[in-house]
Order: C-alpha cells, then sequence, then structure tokens
C-alpha cells in the first residue's frame, strides 16, 4: 500500500520520517477497521475470524483509507450467518471455534487466547479495542510499561477526570491542519467537543478490550457509534 501500515506511523524506526496523524484521520481509521471486522463477523456467507489484528495488519492506502491485511491466521467459524438485514445480526456476532489460536502477538491477543482457548469473535473484538488504545494513547501493546498485569486496556482508566487528556497521544489536538494552521487555535471554540469525541473513542476501546468476551461491544454498535463520532468532528470543522 502506498502509505504502508499503520504501525509504521504510529511507531516509525529510527530511519523513517516522522509522520502524524490528525484527530479525524485517526476516527476515520479505526471506523474503517471496524467496518471490515463487521463485514468479516456479520456479512459473510460464512462468519471469518481474523485473529491476528495489530498496528503492522493495518495497511494505508493513497486516501489513507485503512486496509485489514494478512489472513494467515484467519478461521472460518462452523455456524453460518443469516442474511446482513436479518434481525439476528448482534446475536450472530459471538460465534466460536473449537479450533485453538496459535501466533497471534501477545498484547494484542485476548487473554483466553493465551491459555490455549477456543478463537471466536470475540477474540477480533478484543484485539481491535486494544488496536484502538494504541492508536489514541501512542502506546505500545507490548511496552514494558504495561506488564505485571497492567494493560493497555487498563491505561486509560489510571487518568483521574480533571487530568484525562493525559491518557491520549501528545500531538492529537496540536497538529496543524492542510492550511498550516494550528489545530488548537482554529478549533479553539470548539476544543470540548473534540476533547469529548476523543473520550468517548477512547471508552469504545475500553469496552471492546473487556477481560469476559461476552461483555465486549459487539461491530455493529462499535460501527454505530464511531459513525456519530465522526459526524460530530465534521459537523464541528464545517461550522468554522
Amino acid at each position: 500500500m502506498p502509505n504502508g501500515s499503520l504501525e509504521e506511523w504510529l511507531h516509525p524506526s529510527d530511519r523513517q520520517e516522522q509522520r502524524h496523524l490528525n484527530l479525524i484521520q485517526r476516527v476515520n481509521i479505526v471506523l474503517d477497521i471496524a467496518n471490515a471486522l463487521d463485514y468479516l463477523h456479520n456479512l459473510c456467507h460464512a462468519s471469518l475470524a481474523h485473529c491476528d489484528l495489530k498496528s503492522s495488519n493495518i495497511l494505508l492506502d493513497t486516501d489513507m483509507t485503512a486496509h485489514v491485511g494478512d489472513f494467515g491466521l484467519a478461521r472460518i467459524l462452523p455456524l453460518a450467518i443469516s442474511h446482513p438485514f436479518s434481525s439476528n445480526r448482534q446475536a450472530n456476532s459471538s460465534k466460536t471455534s473449537s479450533i485453538g489460536i496459535r501466533g497471534a502477538i501477545i498484547g494484542y491477543a485476548a487473554p483466553k487466547y493465551g491459555m490455549g482457548s477456543e478463537e471466536s469473535t470475540f477474540g477480533d473484538v478484543y484485539s481491535y479495542g486494544i488496536l484502538l488504545l494504541e492508536l489514541f494513547t501512542g502506546k505500545i501493546p507490548t511496552n514494558d510499561m504495561l506488564k505485571d498485569g497492567f494493560s493497555l486496556h487498563k491505561f486509560p482508566l489510571t487518568a483521574s477526570p480533571n487530568r484525562v487528556k493525559e491518557i491520549f497521544y501528545p500531538t492529537i489536538l496540536f497538529q496543524r491542519d492542510e492550511r498550516s494552521r494550528n489545530i488548537m487555535n482554529y478549533y479553539q471554540s470548539q476544543l470540548q467537543r473534540f476533547q469529548e469525541c476523543l473520550i468517548f473513542t477512547v471508552n469504545i476501546g475500553v469496552s471492546c478490550s473487556i477481560e469476559e468476551p461476552r461483555n465486549r461491544m459487539n461491530m455493529v454498535d462499535v460501527v454505530a457509534e464511531l459513525k456519530h463520532i465522526r459526524d460530530k468532528l465534521l459537523v464541528t470543522k464545517f461550522k468554522q
């Protein structure tokens, strides 16, 4: 892909050019990934679990549209999915297979995968939540600070209400738009709305990465909430 992987944008090596993603780009990327997972889980003729979702497997095209790649660990799940317009879409997002996962990267894989549990769409949702949190906090899921039971899922929960901005990737609210105007100054009157959208988005990541699989969000709801967040951001932009 022309713009490489999401990992290269988030964690460039010393030899790579430092590149930045603004807030709307980040929301669009997680929405693209959510749409892809919703399709795999709920709209394919046979439900599919990707089983290896991570930033290096998210590829960005010329328009910065995100594409999910590397289906080497993907599994077709046993239950046939109903028609896309069926009222059972939400119920169908809980499919599992008795074939165990092997090779999924530590940090993105759901805790039960590490204990030899079966793969499911729930596992993809967990990985998605961690990926979203990585994108908005700038923390690598395998970072040394995330050990001894302290996960990227728990990181946003450590912020006190009046210091919640500290969990976000530092440059999100300070990047420049295409006209080289500081985004914080340009949207000063709407800064609170930007922060609210950030918090709502991070909450999705936390809800997707809950340890108990059946308490996680499903991708149908994730897509709907992210579209609402994106629309709020775009309305903010066009009101200026």
